[in-house]
């Protein structure tokens, strides 16, 4: 297994995986080294997460390879589905999985998402439109909708 560490807008980034994927994104939230070094696995991965931070990128096309029991998988390939600038509800994704009595155990995998950012769990709100829970952060979530808002604001002046 490789690991990496990215500085990003939203702070430091650990990028884990190897030839089968990628395994894990996590947010640090103490200020880290940073990799001097990508290794070739994780090249492609670090490349278009800074295109994605610098807003030239809407979709992901690298392997993932997330560790998660079966029903987590099947929530986290569901969010995988969920368009750059659109949300959906815990209820929504629920009713995704065939049932809405589910919300619970969804919202639960939804939180353990192992790769944050590249599987868009952060697109996932509550039914009021609040945004609730997320694993990185509430301010790191906001931010996330807000780079991927399809609304720019403009200066009038």
């Amino acid at each position: 297994m490789k690991k990496v560490i990215i500085n990003t807008p939203l702070g430091f980034l650990e990028i884990s995986g190897d030839k089968r994927g990628v395994s894990s994104i996590n947010y640090l939230d103490k200020p880290q080294e940073v990799s001097e070094y990508v290794p070739e696995v994780l090249q492609t991965v670090v490349k278009q997460l800074n295109e994605y931070f610098e807003g030239s990128r809407s979709t992901f096309s690298v392997l993932l390879n997330p560790q998660g029991t079966d029903f987590q998988k099947r929530v986290w390939e569901k969010l995988c589905h969920i368009p750059f600038g659109k949300t959906v509800s815990y209820l929504h994704m629920a009713k995704e999985l065939g049932d809405p009595k589910v919300i619970r155990a969804s919202a639960s995998a939804n939180g353990k998402n192992p790769i944050s950012i590249i599987i868009p769990c952060h697109r996932v709100i509550g039914s009021d439109g609040s945004l609730t829970g997320y694993a990185g952060g509430l301010h790191r979530k906001k931010w996330l909708l807000n780079l991927e808002s399809p609304v720019t604001q403009t200066s009038l002046f």
